[in-house]
């Protein structure tokens, strides 16, 4: 009985090919933003464009206006790659104040990075408005003592603030 249900079920999936399966996966993809087939709600959307700057602008202002700035895979909070995870948590053992940015949410603006710093991977950290590299980086100045110089005037300043 067993055998000829598995063998019923067999034949009853065997009618739906596995092209039709993947036609469906790619048709709702976000990755194709001009794919007629997919609604504009699901499309990516920049959410940098309503500001009014361009990319470059606006990742300018960042490394100006935040004194630790992280384009990241993810946010500080939740990590979306291991480099990423490494570079927030050496920077959090200061205690300094980062500001991030998830790339991953737009295309545009991780190019725009790229341009702006002339740095191929992520992460990429500034300080003080100075491009300082991606986590091996980080981790290196950690270890050096040379990240602790760099990040005692930002966390001094926090602790005045508060």
């Amino acid at each position: 009985m067993a055998r000829s249900l598995s063998q019923m079920m067999l034949k009853r999936f065997a009618a739906y090919p596995l092209a039709r399966s993947s036609a469906i996966t790619s048709r709702y993809s976000t990755s194709l933003p001009s794919d007629p087939d997919t609604h504009e709600d699901f499309r990516p959307a920049s959410k940098l464009e309503s500001s009014g700057l361009s990319l470059e602008n606006i990742v300018e202002q960042d490394v100006k206006e935040n004194p630790v700035m992280i384009y990241m895979k993810g946010v500080p909070d939740l990590p979306r790659c291991g480099f990423s995870s490494l570079a927030v948590r050496v920077l959090k053992e200061y205690k300094a104040p980062i500001s991030a940015r998830n790339i991953l949410e737009d295309p545009e603006l991780k190019n725009a990075v790229k341009a702006f710093s002339h740095w191929p991977t992520f992460p990429q950290i500034f300080i003080n408005g100075e491009f300082i590299g991606g986590s091996d980086i980080i981790l290196n100045m950690h270890q050096s003592g040379e990240l602790k110089e760099k990040l005692k005037t930002i966390v001094d300043n926090q602790g005045k603030e508060e």
